[in-house]
């Protein structure tokens, strides 16, 4: 058992049930415990490089806790979550787990981070980010599961907003902020972007 799995035994039962009984929401279809998993596979690479491991496990954890397509304040109530629940980490880091939920709402570097805080909180958001890295045909079922969480969205409607959201990443001078997630990730998601970009401004 690695680190990381490790950390993730000593996570409180009932909370983990919770967070898993949250992450099987039928609106949810990408936002599932499956990107979980996928991040805590990421966190286990990435390990070495991370200085607060459990800040970034527990923002892991809770950073999709609250999930509605409907609304756009998800990325706060889920943060909101986090400090409402594990009151048992350390201030510090239950400080930096909840910075590095915020920085979900654009996957911006936040301006009041410096140090390893920064250096976390860019490999934490190259980890949320990775799936645009992905195969080609892994790429290609997550687009279908965005679309069936945004199945309420008009086909027109949805065109210019996912258009418009993926442009955002693309016309970044750089994808991802830190160098373990250029080297894992930038190239097949330059390729997987202009690719979804084509077909969705066509």
């Amino acid at each position: 058992m690695g680190p990381i799995r490790e950390a993730l035994s000593a996570v409180p039962p009932a909370l983990l049930a919770d967070l898993k009984n949250r992450h099987t929401e039928p609106d949810r279809r990408y936002h599932d415990w499956t990107h979980i998993e996928a991040l805590l596979g990421h966190l286990e690479n990435a390990a070495p490089r991370i200085e607060n491991t459990q800040a970034v496990l527990y923002a892991i954890l809770f950073h999709d806790a609250v999930y509605d397509p409907r609304a756009s304040d998800n990325e706060q109530r889920s943060a909101e979550l986090l400090v409402q629940t594990a009151t048992f980490l350390k201030r510090d880091t239950l400080t930096l787990a909840k910075r590095l939920i915020d920085a979900t709402d654009g996957h911006a570097l936040p301006g009041d981070l410096t140090g390893t805080a920064l250096e976390d909180c860019g490999h934490f958001l190259d980890m949320d980010l990775g799936i645009l890295g992905a195969s080609e045909e892994r790429f290609a079922i997550y687009e279908e599961q965005i679309r069936f969480e945004y199945r309420h969205v008009t086909p027109a409607d949805y065109r210019i907003g996912r258009a418009r959201v993926l442009r955002h990443f693309a016309d970044r001078d750089r994808l991802y902020f830190t160098a373990w997630g250029q080297d894992r990730f930038e190239a097949a998601a330059r390729t997987n972007l202009a690719r979804s970009l084509a077909a969705l401004e066509g």
